[in-house]
């Protein structure tokens, strides 16, 4: 995931030249298996039939760049599911919220009642771990004290 992060922010670099750049890549990860966005709906039911009742773990990995400087880490969460009935299933992707998310859902969204445990950061499941960019900023050289008392 790290990879890809720093993939992403080295194909803005160019547009983006002199300005800090954060980007990230997340997936979810259940028995081995990868799990990325959904291509269908029928993905999507596939994802979720084998999240329900089990834990599965959500990896984020982020890279800020500015030039030649370049800090990247990964940020890993468990999260535990329900068990969910076919009815959920289907209602949740009906609504839309399965699709662009990886794991087919979102816990930001109506995918929170799937939820009944998470060990980690919140944020990383949302697809930015607040707390790993918030260590590679003070690794870049950031100070965290001023930029929240500027507001920005």
């Amino acid at each position: 995931m790290r990879i890809l992060a720093c993939r992403k922010a080295a194909a803005c670099a160019e547009a983006f030249s002199g300005r800090w750049i954060i980007a990230a890549d997340t997936l979810v990860v259940h028995n081995g298996r990868l799990l990325g966005k959904p291509a269908d709906r029928d993905d999507a039911r596939s994802m979720l039939r084998a999240l329900s009742g089990n834990t599965h773990r959500v990896l984020t990995g982020v890279c800020l760049r500015c030039g030649d400087s370049v800090f990247s880490g990964t940020a890993a969460t468990e999260v535990t599911f329900r068990e969910l009935s076919c009815a959920d299933i289907n209602a949740y992707i009906d609504r839309g919220l399965s699709y662009g998310k990886a794991g087919a859902y979102g816990i930001q969204d109506l995918g929170a009642y799937f939820v009944t445990h998470i060990c980690g950061d919140y944020s990383n499941i949302v697809g930015l771990p607040v707390n790993l960019l918030t260590e590679l900023l003070c690794a870049a050289g950031f100070n965290i004290s001023q930029l929240i008392s500027k507001g920005e």
